[in-house]
């Protein structure tokens, strides 16, 4: 059988996720969820991986979302199995502990794009084009994308994406804040990397805590937020990375964090 997701350690504590099925735009088949679930438990707090990079293989697609073709033949209650499941794989990526950057180098549609809303951050090349377009289908955004899409953008804009099924190009899906940065084609592995590099150099339990704390106080009211952050600064002053950045701050040289 053909392995679906690949997973590279790159050099600065970088993991590389690939979705290997360019032949059918990276789709997501029962197989790939699984294996996608499958290297997405193995990284999850893995001290040798400090940010994940999630894209797809080939230059035309990241995610075209689910395969419809595979679905054609399921039953009612096929479908509503292997929706459950693409939820429950894309709600992993974004409960990954380490950041998550999803580099976009095709078009990612649907569930691609639920899948690249459960990540941290978005750079994407500049000929990439992205949508909600469940609308077109007759269905609607069912991993995802009606709660994270709002959250990111705003309600309004969520809504006139969604009710249109718009197809977005880099640039606009920039404008409207779904993505960080464009790159040329060419460049956007290496600025991906580049741009997990700056967070690779901090400490690596720090990179966890700030993710908890910005990722479960943006669900509350400002006070219980205040309360999240205390508690997930409160876990970093016992760490040894802690007494190494100040070490290293004293010393007037860059700070060697071992994740402790």
């Amino acid at each position: 059988m053909t392995q679906l997701v690949r997973f590279e350690l790159l050099a600065g504590n970088i993991g590389l996720i690939t979705l290997s099925r360019p032949e059918a735009a990276n789709a997501m088949s029962v197989q790939l969820l699984n294996e996608l679930g499958a290297t997405l438990d193995k990284v999850n707090g893995d001290p040798t991986v400090r940010v994940v990079l999630l894209t797809g293989a080939g230059e035309k697609a990241f995610c075209a979302g689910a395969d419809l073709k595979e679905r054609k033949g399921m039953s009612d209650r096929q479908v509503k199995q292997i929706v459950h499941l693409i939820g429950v794989t894309v709600a992993k990526v974004e409960a990954l502990a380490q950041p998550v950057i999803a580099v976009l180098n095709g078009v990612a549609f649907g569930g691609g794009l639920e899948l690249a809303l459960a990540c941290d951050l978005r750079v994407a090349a500049v000929h990439t084009k992205l949508g909600l377009t469940e609308t077109s289908l007759g269905i609607i955004p069912g991993a995802g994308g009606t709660q994270r899409l709002p959250r990111l953008i705003g309600i309004g804009k969520a809504k006139e994406l969604i009710y249109t099924a718009r197809r977005l190009n880099a640039v606009e899906a920039k404008d409207y804040g779904i993505v960080e940065y464009v790159f040329d084609g060419n460049e956007l592995q290496e600025e991906a990397q580049h741009l997990a590099l700056e967070m690779t150099k901090n400490a690596p339990l720090s990179l966890v805590q700030a993710k908890i704390a910005i990722n479960q106080g943006i669900e509350v009211d400002l006070a219980t937020g205040l309360k999240i952050e205390s508690l997930a600064y409160s876990a970093l002053i016992p760490t040894e990375d802690r007494l190494e950045g100040l070490l290293a701050f004293q010393e007037k040289r860059s700070p060697h964090y071992l994740g402790q």
